[in-house]
């Protein structure tokens, strides 16, 4: 490292703009990736500039409250980049409305099978009751699942990360999968990437058409209203 270099990484890591620094720096390393791969689906952008900064982190020995200082800044457009979503959203909202119905349907029978598929195969698992109410709530945005799986009596640590890899886990392989079964309509795919894979996948959904990811940014906001009913009466109803 230069004599120049040097100074500036000694200045940007005694303040909050290092977690900052790190957060652009991994996220526009992780989408030259993507495009050197051509969009492969299994090259997400978020999951390598997640990957690389768990590395940075843990190869600097930096906590990650550290980091956090600076990454809040980044962490706080979140808010109004959810609320962008409904530009796009309006936009679709005659389409909506004749569509109610199917997607009132898909919305129900994807909360019920995200619930119900990911707590029961903990079940069969062993795993412990804490678990699976940590489980429950893992395909709907972060700060609402985690406040969901604190309500019930989960850890919302562990239902954060378990939230952020299905998210993940959804935007690489949905697509692919939606059309290897044939589903073409981007309606239905962006629908379900929103049900399943909350954010992570809208943004995936936005990378084909707007169409899909206004279809996907309302299905993530519907899922986490349904979700955030059924999981409590769920687990008082089981009482897990």
């Amino acid at each position: 490292m230069t004599p120049r270099l040097d100074a500036i990484w000694v200045y940007l890591s005694s303040t909050p703009l290092a977690g900052l620094t790190a957060t652009l720096l991994a996220y526009q390393l992780a989408v030259w990736i993507h495009r050197r791969v051509h969009m492969h689906p299994l090259a997400n952008p978020v999951a390598i500039a997640v990957a690389v900064l768990v590395a940075g982190l843990a190869l600097t020995d930096t906590r990650y409250e550290t980091y956090f200082d600076g990454a809040q800044f980044v962490h706080f457009l979140l808010g109004p980049a959810t609320v962008a979503l409904a530009v796009p959203l309006y936009e679709q909202r005659a389409r909506i409305a004749r569509l109610w119905l199917p997607l009132s349907i898909g919305l129900a029978a994807g909360v019920l099978t995200a619930v119900v598929s990911a707590a029961g195969l903990a079940w069969l698992l062993g795993a412990s009751p804490e678990t699976i109410r940590s489980l429950a709530p893992k395909s709907v945005t972060t700060p609402i699942a985690m406040g969901i799986a604190e309500r019930i009596g989960g850890l919302p640590s562990l239902t954060a990360t378990l939230v952020i890899a299905t998210g993940m886990l959804g935007a690489m392989i949905a697509i692919p999968l939606l059309a290897r079964v044939g589903i073409g309509s981007e309606v239905a795919r962006g629908f379900a990437l929103g049900v399943a894979s909350h954010g992570i996948g809208t943004a995936r959904a936005f990378q084909v058409s707007e169409r899909m990811g206004a279809f996907a940014g309302l299905a993530m906001g519907l899922a986490a209203l349904l979700t955030s009913v059924v999981v409590p009466l769920l687990a008082a109803l089981l009482r897990l």
